[in-house]
């Protein structure tokens, strides 16, 4: 099974989750509902090769010797995708997850002024908590983008 298509079309849609699942057809997460890429349910030899198609020897052997593996996997012109790789009712499975590579810019971002005032403050601690995928570290980024841009 190739993974590029797959991989084309969650950044084509700026899907940040794909769901390989045996049993189910591949779904992804676009604008926070899931959504079936497919009518046809993944085999378990499917979703197996597509499994282990994204992974090096080494994370093979340690995938099938522990059931799980997490690794980063990079696709040329695509990105970076972060995958947890795991076996479910004797199939094996994954979850990959789109990373960004662009940090927005503060003002795309509608922050409030004193979100800016507080990042570049000489000392303190910002402590920010959110679900994963909530955009919660976005706004940081962006702001000490632009600290580091000198604005």
């Amino acid at each position: 099974m190739d993974v590029r298509p797959f991989l084309n079309m969650m950044v084509e849609k700026k899907a940040s989750d794909l769901f390989i699942t045996a049993g189910f057809p591949p779904s992804a997460k676009i604008d926070g509902e899931l959504r079936q890429l497919s009518e046809n349910r993944l085999t378990p030899e499917q979703s197996l090769v597509f499994v282990e198609s994204l992974m090096s020897d080494v994370q093979k052997k340690e995938f099938h010797e522990t059931s799980e593996c997490n690794f980063a996997f990079a696709a040329k012109d695509l990105g970076r995708f972060r995958v947890s790789a795991f076996w479910q009712r004797e199939s094996a499975g994954c979850v990959m997850r789109r990373i960004e590579t662009q940090i927005p810019e503060v003002d795309d971002l509608k922050l409030p002024p004193i979100l800016k005032d507080l990042v570049m403050s000489k000392r303190g601690l910002i402590i920010m908590v959110g679900g994963t995928g909530t955009g919660v570290i976005s706004p940081f980024l962006a702001e000490i983008k632009s600290r580091d841009l000198g604005h």
